[in-house]
């Protein structure tokens, strides 16, 4: 089996997805704009075959990287990158190879947010209301309708980029000087973003899931430079469990990881906000291992090879957390005591990449604790401003 894993170098630890095909004897084919001296150790004892690509952003250059690896290997059986910005290259290249898997028509409508409202519309259910911008009168008449604030984000967007809250009448007129072209705007909903993310198999059963909670929404984070942090929950709401079911299924993925999120309310109602086709970003895949005592990239691994993984069980035995400061902040802790406050706690404090560091903070801390109570002291001791 030979499979194409596209930036095999971005996230850092994601090299361990491809470590894990190997183990199961595939043929690892890498393709990246890294050189090849410059990649880690580990991945490149890892790759059979790596293409260095300078410019990946031109697709022709991987049309024809896919071509000579085709040419070296063989037929290829899957290609990958788990990373939101290949999503569109990659389904690209599964159409014009013969590669199973999404194609750029499915991509490209999962991936939209007005694409992902039709979708969901049509399994029965709804988010926040929504249109996508095509006119100054459209946007006004919806403004009249479900009334301020309002949000303004693009139709095709990772995270908050480029995301704005509209207040009033007056900062609508303003951000409608310019027409927002490619964007949608939504009604504003109250509520704590959570998620529920995890694994199909090829069937399109949910084989591993968790929740996350978060401290805001990116958008609030990125706007008020406040300090990140995550974690996972130890049991799945069953109400949250049941629409995060019903949303994966109504896209019908398949062999694929999920990242879906929703508003949690004050009165515990979950509403789908977006579905993305890939793991959740940053170190998220570590925490799910530690979370629940598993290997994630193994159980990836195995299905993309067609194991049998009716055998596989788990259980959240942890909240998991990502805890971050900002470079630019002072503490009450210095950096240097952290490990030794936390103990056993301090699961890993991987470094930053430079690209992520201002939504996802830096340095952070990889922490997991049994008890909710004792895992937001440890937050709070570590981002307590100095």
């Amino acid at each position: 089996m030979n499979v194409v894993f596209l930036s095999p170098q971005y996230p850092p630890q994601y090299w361990l997805f491809c470590r894990a095909l190997r183990e199961r004897g595939v043929t690892v084919l890498g393709v990246g704009d890294t050189p090849p001296r410059a990649l880690p150790s580990e991945l490149s004892g890892t790759l059979h075959d790596y293409l260095y690509v300078p410019d990946m952003e031109r697709y022709d250059n991987l049309l024809r990287a896919l071509g000579l690896l085709v040419h070296r290997h063989g037929r290829i059986d899957h290609i990958d990158s788990l990373n939101e910005h290949w999503l569109g290259a990659e389904s690209k290249l599964r159409e014009d190879f013969n590669i199973p898997g999404m194609r750029p028509r499915e991509t490209q409508r999962y991936r939209s947010k007005s694409g992902m409202s039709e979708v969901l519309a049509a399994a029965g259910i709804h988010g926040p209301p929504g249109v996508l911008v095509r006119s100054r009168e459209q946007v006004e008449a919806f403004a009249r309708e479900h009334g301020f604030p309002l949000i303004f984000k693009p139709d095709i967007g990772v995270g908050a980029e480029m995301t704005y809250r509209v207040d009033d009448s007056e900062a609508l007129q303003r951000a409608l000087e310019k027409l927002p072209a490619g964007f949608v705007v939504q009604r504003f909903i109250q509520g704590r973003v959570t998620t529920f993310d995890g694994l199909t198999d090829q069937d399109g059963n949910v084989i591993f899931a968790v929740s996350f909670l978060y401290r805001d929404g990116v958008m609030e984070l990125i706007r008020d430079q406040l300090d990140v942090y995550f974690y996972t929950r130890r049991q799945i709401p069953e109400a949250l469990r049941s629409l995060g079911i019903q949303v994966v299924q109504a896209f019908e993925l398949r062999a694929r990881f999920f990242h879906a999120e929703f508003f949690e309310t004050e009165s515990g109602e979950y509403i789908p906000l977006e579905i993305n086709l890939r793991p959740p970003g940053g170190f998220t895949t570590d925490l799910m291992n530690y979370a629940c005592d598993v290997d994630i990239y193994r159980l990836w691994a195995r299905v993309i090879t067609f194991d049998d993984v009716s055998d596989f069980s788990y259980e959240a035995r942890y909240h998991a957390a990502h805890i971050a400061r900002r470079p630019d902040r002072r503490y009450r802790v210095p950096e240097a005591e952290i490990p030794r406050l936390l103990g056993p706690a301090l699961m890993a404090s991987p470094q930053v990449p430079c690209r992520i560091a201002q939504t996802m903070g830096s340095p952070i801390f990889l922490v997991r604790h049994r008890d909710e109570d004792e895992l937001v002291r440890l937050i709070e001791l570590i981002q307590e401003h100095a």
